[in-house]
């Protein structure tokens, strides 16, 4: 048996994947001519011809009814002295769009486009290049067009400084809209705005376009209060500095032991709330400060104390030792995803009991949090810590 002949169901194949990848709709939209798209038929040999008469006419006649329309088919002459001449089929062709959009029933799709491209031309002319370029999938947006044109129009004529993007007042549109789409906003705001208006380097839509990005907050103890407030929470923005008198940072990673830490003097609690560094990265002031950071024993635990060290590198860690592990065995739990990163900023002690909690040394992916460390151990680390001179490590 030889190669399988050609069907015409194959050149719906073939042209279909030259619609999908948008090239058919991106020259019929630039007003480029049709270039005759010629595809060479698998046909039988002359001895298949002899020994497989009737599917030969079967397969010739499927091509005879293809060429009625929207299929162009050139034949060729083969033959021989068993069977005689005989022209069969040797080319498909497309010769024109409209056949190309008959060949895939895709004549709705063109008018959908059509229209996209009209609207699109109305509103918004600098993104037909886009449109143009990404045809299927402005296709697969068809439905929600008009708005993702509407969205960039008013950011381009109606955004002012120090707006959110709550405050885009497009009918239909709204944050969670916004957020849904913001792949493709990226790309039709970089097209449509002036260049001076996009920071590339932004780390998100908000930041890349002007907006203004929800505010980060610190919250924050002192051991005798604060304004009359016994905590506080602050736009990290606006604390620009220390509350007077304070000299010494504690910053704790679970809530409840963050409320109940004790405070010395001269020191404030900070709510690291899980990953510390985001919350303090803009508080610069903490670089004159003795900060004491304490978080759960476990591999992220240390993962998060070698990223503090990247903006603080005196830090020093509390309660994040092999004593306080061993002396709660009781209380130890099982780290669900442990990790085993490559940190360089911890010091000896610290590494070596990190290099424990990956390898397993005292029992399967140990983990001790914090909130279940003895109270009298907390106060006792705090006493202690107030001896340890600031701008080194943890103590060893």
């Amino acid at each position: 048996m030889g190669h399988p002949w050609s069907r015409p169901a194959e050149i719906a194949a073939w042209l279909e994947k030259k619609w999908l990848s948008g090239a058919l709709l991106t020259a019929f939209a630039a007003g480029r001519d049709w270039e005759p798209m010629g595809v060479p038929l698998r046909g039988p040999t002359a001895g298949e011809i002899a020994g497989r008469l009737a599917e030969v006419q079967n397969w010739a006649a499927e091509w005879a009814r293809a060429a009625r329309g929207p299929l162009r088919v050139e034949y060729k002459k083969i033959g021989g002295r068993q069977v005689g001449a005989n022209l069969i089929p040797c080319r498909a062709w497309i010769d024109s769009y409209d056949h190309a959009w008959d060949v895939l029933g895709v004549r709705a799709e063109v008018r959908t486009f059509n229209s996209l491209a009209k609207a699109t031309t109305e509103s918004c002319p600098r993104l037909v290049r886009w449109l143009a370029c990404r045809p299927i999938q402005a296709l697969r947006l068809a439905d929600r067009w008009d708005k993702l044109l509407a969205t960039v129009r008013w950011i381009d004529e109606r955004q002012a400084p120090g707006m959110y993007l709550r405050q885009v007042d497009v009918p239909g549109v709204d944050t969670k809209f916004i957020e849904r789409h913001k792949g493709v906003l990226t790309e039709l705001l970089d097209a449509q705005l002036d260049p001076s208006r996009v920071k590339a380097d932004a780390p998100d839509f908000a930041g890349r376009y002007g907006f203004l990005r929800k505010p980060g907050y610190v919250r924050f103890r002192v051991a005798r209060g604060f304004r009359g407030f016994s905590e506080m929470s602050v736009r990290t923005s606006e604390i620009t500095a220390a509350p007077d008198g304070i000299t010494r940072a504690y910053v704790i990673e679970n809530e409840i032991t963050y409320l109940a830490f004790p405070v010395p003097a001269a020191a404030m609690a900070i709510l690291g709330g899980g990953y510390a560094v985001p919350v303090l990265e803009p508080l610069g002031w903490l670089a004159g400060f003795d900060v004491v950071y304490w978080g759960d024993i476990d591999t992220h635990g240390f993962v998060i104390l070698d990223r503090l060290r990247r903006h603080l590198p005196h830090a020093r860690s509390m309660l994040m030792d092999r004593a306080t592990l061993l002396s709660h065995r009781e209380h130890w739990a099982i780290e669900p995803s442990p990790t085993a990163a490559d940190l360089d900023r911890l010091d000896r002690a610290e590494s070596a009991l990190y290099a424990d909690l990956i390898s397993n040394a005292y029992a399967p992916s140990v983990r001790l949090e914090q909130e279940r460390i003895s109270f009298s151990a907390i106060e006792k680390a705090v006493a202690g810590q107030m001896t340890v001179m600031p701008g080194t490590y943890g103590q060893e």
